[in-house]
Formats: structure tokens, C-alpha cells, sequence
């Protein structure tokens, strides 16, 4: 695996919105994730950070707040040429210190890609533990209300 120190996450700008909107939906095209619309990531831009290599974003992944203590990581995508040269790992990583930082007490996630979450700290759990409040989007899924996606949470500890 080629670890490429110099990879940077950053904020995602505005302007960004409609890559970050094709990246993302290109996996959500093959069954990989739920797609997002436009205005959805509009209206959440400030929930992204992303990887760039030059003006094209080649990573992104977002951290949304759902309650005082609870916050979800979604939409994490990597470009297929920059996989596995530690981006969604940055990205994860990245979210996972917002949530810190913010006093989130847990993070979870739901996904097709258990072992990548794993080897960051997250643990599978029975999805039906998570709050109800979780399904809000499940409902656009076309795999709806039969989800094959593996729940996934970690506590944070705040210093």
C-alpha cells in the first residue's frame, strides 16, 4: 500500500460542489453508496472535506451532526486511480477529529466497505441499536427498507 504523506484534506468550497456531487454519484451509480442530490450537498457543503490533486477533487467525505451526541460519516469517495494510497483514510480520519473537536460523543456510519471502517476504529453493530433518526434518508434508497449496508459506530473520547 503506497502511503503518500503530502495528501491534504481541506474544507470543501462551495464552487466544488458540482465534482463532489459526480464523484459521489458515480459510486452511488454502481450500488456503493446512496446517491445525493445537488441540492443536497448545497445545502450540507459545510458537513465535506476534500482531497485535491490540482482543481480536481479526488477524495471527499462528510461529517454530519444528527444530535448533541451523535454524528454520522457519509458520502466518503475516492477517485479509483488515487485509491489505496491512504486518502479515504485521511478523509475518515479527518471527520473523525471534527467530531472530536466539536465534543460528538459517537460517529457512526453505514456501508458496503466494513474493513476499511474497521481498520479505522469503527465497530459493527446491530443497525437496529442506532436512533431512529438515522433512517431520514433511507427512504430515496432503492434497497429501502431491506438495507444490506453495515452498521458501523466508534466513541470518541474528548479531552
Amino acid at each position: 500500500m503506497v502511503r503518500n504523506s503530502s495528501i491534504k484534506v481541506e474544507k470543501a468550497n462551495i464552487g466544488e460542489v458540482p465534482r463532489i456531487h459526480k464523484l459521489v454519484n458515480s459510486f452511488a451509480g454502481r450500488g456503493e453508496m446512496l446517491a445525493r442530490p445537488l441540492s443536497e450537498i448545497y445545502e450540507n457543503i459545510r458537513d465535506f472535506v476534500v482531497v485535491r490533486k490540482g482543481k480536481r477533487i479526488v477524495g471527499c467525505a462528510a461529517l454530519h451532526v444528527l444530535w448533541s451526541d451523535l454524528a454520522e460519516i457519509k458520502s466518503v469517495a475516492v477517485d479509483e486511480e488515487m485509491q489505496r494510497q491512504g486518502v479515504g483514510n485521511k478523509l475518515v480520519t479527518a471527520c473523525l477529529q471534527d467530531a472530536a473537536d466539536l465534543g460528538i460523543e459517537t460517529v457512526f456510519c453505514l456501508t458496503y466497505k466494513p474493513k476499511f471502517f474497521e481498520k479505522l476504529g469503527l465497530k459493527e453493530v446491530e443497525k437496529m441499536t442506532l436512533p431512529q433518526k438515522i433512517w431520514t434518508e433511507c427512504y430515496r434508497c432503492s434497497k429501502f427498507p431491506n438495507c444490506d449496508e453495515t452498521a458501523m459506530t466508534i466513541k470518541i473520547v474528548n479531552k
